[in-house]
């Protein structure tokens, strides 16, 4: 007898003229009955409108997102369902990894965000931290997301106003309604970082835009820690006085920089005594570049133009059905 497992969806967003999709390989190779398995692919220009659209199309109960360049591990599919038993749980994520083959400067990039100090809780993203746990937006990710497809619809779905942070804005809102999300760290992918550091700067002002634009659309709480970065900004911003200030203010105002530079050394002796001591040496300027780059990215999305909340957008989409 087969086993008797819930249809699921796999969702990949694509660009129309597309050709080179990794994750429409790697989910021909999954293990799952492929009379319950359905793979979409969206084609668009507007990410969070393309997922909207294959989510209303899909005939799956369990809707799986990966990015188009995510490769996931075999058992993704049949670990990820096993979670689905319990009703509360709403989505189930795990982190997108580095492949080890990667180039060496994406393998920098990979060690810095996936450090503490530059990423926080949001390092669960692009590492597996710690064991199986009820988590939050924080530690999720869309390249790598299983989800039921009636609580996405329930919900209103990804808000077409945002991208990034559109799903982050989705499971603030599922939790919001009792729902569960769940974290597995062997629920992996693999998936490249930017290829050069033009891409990793654009990355990280992308996602400080994103967490801005989500938290005046949709503020909450949990927010907070993400104002960190655009404060340190104003601060490095305003050290500009220091040499016009009295010696014992200036001294003072200097501490807090001093104290976040011993901050940066102590990480990169974590990381060296964790992996390559040469990667964790190159990441030291580049963790400080996250903060910034983010910070600036997070003051330009507080003021940038955004259309109304729940606003569909009218950019074509096109959805081709693999299997």
């Amino acid at each position: 007898m087969k086993d008797k497992v819930p249809s699921v969806t796999i969702l990949i967003a694509a660009r129309p003229k597309q050709t080179d999709i990794k994750a429409v390989v790697a989910s021909r190779a999954l293990d799952y009955p492929s009379e319950q398995l359905e793979i979409l692919v969206a084609r668009g220009k507007q990410p969070s409108a393309q997922r909207n659209a294959a989510t209303e199309a899909a005939r799956g109960e369990l809707i799986y997102f990966l990015d188009d360049d995510s490769v996931p591990s075999s058992d993704n599919l049949r670990r990820a369902v096993s979670y689905f038993s319990d009703p509360q749980v709403k989505m189930v994520g795990g982190p997108n990894l580095c492949p080890p083959d990667a180039p060496e400067l994406e393998q920098v990039f990979a060690v810095v965000i996936s450090s503490w100090l530059a990423f926080g809780p949001s390092r669960a993203r692009y590492w597996p931290v710690g064991s199986v746990r009820v988590s939050s937006e924080k530690e999720l990710i869309l390249c790598n997301l299983m989800a039921r497809r009636a609580a996405i619809i329930e919900a209103g779905g990804l808000d077409e106003a945002l991208y990034p942070n559109e799903e982050n804005a989705l499971m603030d809102e599922l939790q919001t309604r009792g729902g569960k999300l769940m974290y597995d760290p062997k629920l992996f992918v693999y998936r490249r970082p930017r290829s050069n550091l033009k891409a990793f700067a654009k990355m990280l002002m992308t996602y400080g835009r994103g967490r801005a634009e989500q938290f005046r659309l949709h503020p909450t709480v949990g927010s907070a820690l993400n104002f960190v970065p655009p404060l340190f900004c104003a601060y490095l911003a305003g050290l500009v006085s220091v040499p016009f200030l009295p010696r014992t203010i200036a001294v003072l105002a200097l501490m807090p920089l001093g104290a976040y530079v011993l901050a940066i050394l102590a990480q990169a002796i974590v990381l060296a005594r964790e992996g390559n001591t040469w990667r964790s040496i190159a990441a030291i300027p580049l963790i400080a570049l996250t903060h910034v780059l983010y910070g600036f990215g997070f003051w330009r999305g507080l003021f940038t133009r955004l259309r109304p909340p729940g606003q569909r957008s009218h950019t074509p989409v096109i959805l081709e059905k693999i299997m």
